[in-house]
């Protein structure tokens, strides 16, 4: 199981460098980075499709021609169709949500920005996105890439990462840790 995530990790990163590369040259980063994070959104949010990614059994064709139509309706630049098309022609789907992380890594490492993964139980409204990436800024000292990501399983609060940092301030943990803490004095 390791070694597969780090033969998938060592295949995104060459897919994000050379999708890097081409963006910067055409003066896109900015462009694919918001399709990347849609088609991530888009990811996440369908099981189907995330089966999809990681089928062997259906065939090249129909994947290609599955992803080229969501990557069509989502909007996405013809960069990130062409991306999606190489990854889909060589088999290499599967990788799409490392590439997508690999690449967004990259451009916040490029542009000194410190990427924080933000947790929460519900999606955050747009002022709240932006009490938490102010407070992040704060606490960081620079420029922050804020990643929002849902979890319902959480019930309420965040959890906040940041490099090897994690503040959690979940439902869920304060329960586990009431629970643990009711075990031992029972």
């Amino acid at each position: 199981m390791a070694s597969d995530k780090r033969v998938t990790g060592a295949i995104a990163e060459r897919y994000a460098t050379a999708l890097y590369e081409l963006a910067d040259g055409d003066k896109a980063l900015d462009a694919v980075a918001d399709d990347l994070t849609s088609l991530r959104e888009i990811i996440a949010e369908s099981d189907d499709l995330s089966h999809m990614l990681r089928s062997p059994l259906l065939q090249r064709d129909g994947q290609a021609k599955a992803m080229a139509a969501i990557v069509e309706k989502a909007g996405g630049s013809d960069l990130t169709r062409r991306l999606v098309g190489v990854v889909a022609e060589n088999r290499r789907l599967f990788a799409l949500p490392a590439i997508i992380d690999a690449f967004l890594r990259q451009l916040a490492e490029r542009r000194g920005e410190v990427t924080a993964e933000v947790t929460s139980a519900v999606k955050l409204k747009d002022k709240q996105i932006e009490a938490v990436t102010d407070a992040l800024k704060k606490s960081v000292g620079g420029k922050v890439a804020v990643d929002l990501k849902v979890d319902p399983a959480l019930i309420g609060g965040l959890v906040v990462k940041v490099g090897s940092r994690m503040v959690d301030s979940s439902v869920r943990t304060k329960l586990q840790k009431l629970q643990l803490a009711m075990k031992g004095t029972g």
